[in-house]
């Protein structure tokens, strides 16, 4: 519906919305210190004709940018932040821009770009009549820390939006009909006393023993809960030298489950573990709550939707050039297809290990989660390779292509009073049994680094 004012639209703005994803992937930063990459989506979406806000929900690097009046409210989920230890250049062989340094192994900088570039196409339509309502774009920091839309969301950011939609870079095109997983991150920290650990062992109390024993009955734990349950850990700081019993040690956890139920029962247990090994070790335990996520809640009558619009809309060829670059990204020499070739793969309805901060959303309003193909077909994500994608021309094709499809169901569901209403009534009967309520504490505020 509309498809060609939306690809004339988004041909009139694809040099700005490429050099969006561009600076954005050139200058990366991590989650909740997304500053430029803030700036420059805000200035763009002005330039456009945006209503924007910035800082909102006390997050401050956080957007919400406007279009229109009245309803339906149609929200597009936007991220920018990257990942520690991915810096890499544009080539098939690993070449760090930085070593060690920031990189966008998950290609936020294309995710971004590509909400921004379905929301100009969006505002286009309204323009000249074709659709009436709002499209809000929302930049949400902090995506892979798994906090930036749980807290928009408590702050009730999201409660007039009718419908919304999430897209990710990945390998393939795809609609996401399966769940992922919920998610609560937590750290702890022991205090003991310390002492010479060669000629008076005794007088010490090792906060590192804490630790430790917190993780192993934590691997028992392990047999005693559902098989969707996933416990994962690191030990952040175990002391400063052998010969000194370690006056304090900390790790971080995470725990995620099927249902938010199933999570929280099982977080209790941990901290349980964490206050016996306080108890044996002497040692005095604070709990750091970081809050979390629920686990996504694609609406199936939307995801319908996208699924036969990603069946029917062309993707822009890929030049040889891009197919020998994946080639040579490929590590499997049984693959024959190095970019995925076009179309949708079949539907799946399993669930996913992994977590997003999308499921916070996707329980205030339905919403539709989805992927273009912007790497090689043998990468996975968090990685270099994904990195080089990101900052090469098959990455924007599958940018500028997901904005497109974006922009395209976006106008066909707010035409759709009907189809709309369905999809609401799907979400009432789905939210009954597990109500939002933010995991995050009333009080709990996000520590950003320096601007």
């Amino acid at each position: 519906m509309y498809r060609d004012i939306i690809e004339a639209e988004l041909t009139q703005w694809r040099s700005r919305i490429e050099k969006l994803a561009m600076d954005i992937w050139e200058n990366p930063e991590g989650a909740n210190a997304e500053y430029k990459a803030c700036r420059w989506t805000a200035e763009l979406l002005r330039d456009a004709g945006f209503t924007v806000e910035v800082g909102v929900a006390g997050l401050a690097t956080a957007i919400r940018a406007s279009y229109g009046s009245g309803k339906p409210v149609y929200g597009l989920l936007g991220e920018y932040d990257a990942l520690p230890g991915l810096s890499q250049k544009v080539s098939a062989v690993r070449e760090p821009v930085e070593p060690g340094g920031m990189g966008h192994g998950c290609s936020h900088n294309l995710l971004g770009a590509a909400h921004v570039g379905a929301a100009i196409a969006m505002k286009k339509l309204i323009e000249l009549g074709k659709i009436s309502g709002t499209v809000v774009f929302f930049g949400c920091p902090g995506e892979e820390e798994h906090r930036g839309k749980g807290l928009m969301a408590r702050e009730h950011l999201f409660d007039d939006v009718d419908f919304n939609i999430s897209f990710h870079p990945y390998s393939r095109n795809t609609v996401s009909y399966g769940t992922s997983a919920a998610l609560r991150g937590f750290r702890l920290h022991f205090k003991g006393r310390s002492a010479h650990a060669g000629t008076m062992p005794h007088q010490g109390r090792s906060a590192l023993d804490a630790v430790e024993l917190t993780n192993v009955g934590i691997n028992y734990l392990r047999e005693h809960v559902p098989t969707t349950v996933r416990m994962h850990y690191v030990i952040t700081q175990g002391g400063t030298a052998p010969n000194i019993v370690p006056d304090s040690a900390s790790g971080w956890y995470y725990v995620r489950a099927a249902t938010v139920k199933t999570l929280n029962e099982v977080y209790e247990r941990m901290l349980d573990v964490a206050r016996g090994a306080a108890l044996m070790t002497h040692t005095e335990l604070q709990i750091e709550d970081q809050g979390g996520c629920y686990p996504t809640m694609p609406n199936h009558t939307l995801c319908d939707v996208l699924y036969e619009i990603l069946q029917t809309e062309p993707q822009e060829p890929w030049t040889e050039e891009e197919l020998a670059f994946a080639e040579a990204l490929n590590d499997d020499p049984e693959l024959t297809n190095h970019l995925f070739p076009g179309g949708v793969t079949p539907k799946t309805f399993g669930s996913s290990g992994g977590s997003s901060d999308v499921g916070d959303v996707q329980h205030v309003s339905p919403g539709v989660f989805f992927y273009t193909a912007c790497r090689n077909t043998a990468c996975v994500g968090h990685s270099w390779q994904a990195t080089a994608c990101s900052g090469h021309s098959i990455g924007l094709k599958g940018m500028l292509y997901a904005a497109k499809i974006m922009a395209i169901f976006g106008s066909r569901v707010m035409s759709d009073p009907a189809l709309l209403e369905t999809a609401k009534a799907e979400f009432r009967q789905k939210v009954a049994k597990e109500p939002f309520v933010c995991l995050y504490p009333s009080d709990y505020q996000v520590t950003t680094a320096e601007n």
